[in-house]
């Protein structure tokens, strides 16, 4: 949502357990969904990313077993990664966070 809101780009996507909120990883240059949950107070984030089904709890710093969210459960599968397509420098790999 954020990366949007600026014309930025992302790695990977996660969603909060909370409330929804899309934001992007850490490794991605903004550390969208990071910045949720300190905000907020929003702990477990679940990745958004297709195929990927685990959580993580900022609490603990550590994977965990989630809830059921309700769908959609990750982007749409023709969104490229990195994404979003047409916003994604050349040197992407060179502006990651480690």
């Amino acid at each position: 949502m954020e990366c949007d809101e600026v014309g930025g780009w992302w790695l990977h996507l996660r969603r909060c357990a909370s409330c929804g909120h899309i934001g992007c990883c850490d490794n991605s240059p903004a550390q969208h969904a990071t910045a949720h949950a300190a905000v907020t107070g929003h702990p477990v984030i679940r990745s958004f990313e297709p195929g990927e089904d685990w959580f993580w709890d900022y609490r603990t710093d550590s994977f965990m077993h989630g809830p059921p969210l309700a769908p959609p459960l990750h982007h749409p599968l023709d969104q490229p990664v990195p994404g979003p397509r047409g916003r994604v420098p050349a040197d992407w790999r060179s502006r990651l966070n480690p």
